[in-house]
């Protein structure tokens, strides 16, 4: 008995490793039983059927027609599909779409009879405009390319240039495992699918560009948040020059550029504020906040401070913690 099973496990890998997609065999319908639907920019998408057909051979599905997308992929075996009176050969590789409303009648052929990875989802166009933050626009616009795109493309069978047809054996694996991020994981594959197939028929200037930053704004907001999150403790040009990768005579010229003020003069400002709140928020004296701040002596603040905000720490202390109370 204990032969036997080894053996059908043998069997089952090697079949898995000539055939992955053998494994959405085991439960071939059970992603047909989730309810994912979900928005996609300006678009409602409704999964209906995503699953592993398996024909026998020669077996006909007679001339019929979906007012949904139908996705058709063929992982292995092979066929015939007829559209509009055309008859197209199907193999290995090759995907179409049929729908809406597209009459098309498959037959599976009598000697490698065909399987195929099978989509069926509602696009429907969303009342309202998209949220708009976040790259939201972007990708409303993105959608609405692909969402385009399939609806003009030819329904004759071409390859699967750009494999969308992995995305439902990963579909699947997540269905199986159904960990954390399960709804977000199978959303994100859906829409790849879908935008693969679209690129299919997409001409090359068609392509959305993406937004390109200001890399000295860019550079100016790192380097003063990095500064912002460090400043109880001295800064050197070169380091910050390091960690957002530029030498430091271009970061002297950023900061001349994008904060009309130099790398010496944001830096010092940003210590005395931070300093100010410490004096008000903590109990400490000013030469424990002055050594804190990276003054060696704490006489050295007292001229810095002063000349930024008119008075000195205690002096501050004593105006701006009265006022508060």
């Amino acid at each position: 008995m204990q032969t036997e099973e080894r053996s059908n496990a043998h069997e089952r890998k090697a079949a898995a490793v000539s055939f992955p997609y053998a494994r959405m065999a085991e439960k071939r319908y059970g992603m047909d039983r989730l309810d994912l639907q979900f928005r996609w920019g300006r678009f409602g998408i409704r999964v209906l059927r995503c699953h592993l057909a398996s024909f026998p051979p020669g077996h006909l599905i007679p001339m019929h027609k979906h007012s949904e997308f139908e996705f058709h992929f063929i992982p292995k075996g092979k066929g015939t599909v007829v559209i509009d009176g055309t008859v197209y050969e199907l193999r290995e590789g090759m995907f179409y779409l049929t729908g809406p409303d597209v009459m098309h009648e498959q037959q599976s052929d009598e000697d490698d009879p065909m399987h195929e990875l099978c989509l069926h989802c509602e696009i429907v166009p969303l009342a309202g405009a998209a949220p708009d933050g976040w790259g939201d626009e972007l990708e409303a616009r993105e959608a609405e390319e692909c969402v385009r795109l399939l609806q003009t493309m030819s329904s004759y069978p071409v390859p699967d240039r750009y494999q969308a047809m992995p995305g439902f054996l990963e579909a699947y694996r997540t269905w199986e495992n159904q960990g954390t991020g399960f709804y977000t994981t199978m959303k994100q594959i859906i829409i790849q699918i879908l935008l693969r197939s679209s690129r299919v028929f997409a001409q090359p200037d068609e392509a959305a560009r993406f937004p390109v930053r200001d890399m000295n704004g860019h550079r100016f907001r790192l380097a003063t948040q990095y500064i912002e999150d460090n400043a109880d403790r001295p800064i050197a040009l070169e380091e910050v020059a390091e960690r957002v990768q530029v030498s430091p005579r271009q970061l002297q010229r950023i900061f001349r550029s994008e904060g009309r003020t130099t790398f010496r003069e944001w830096v010092e400002n940003a210590r005395m504020q931070r300093i100010g709140s410490e004096l008000l928020q903590s109990d400490l004296s000013v030469e424990e906040i002055a050594l804190r701040y990276g003054f060696g002596n704490p006489n050295y603040l007292y001229p810095v401070f002063k000349n930024k905000f008119g008075m000195t720490p205690s002096a501050y202390r004593r105006k701006h913690k009265r006022g508060a109370r």
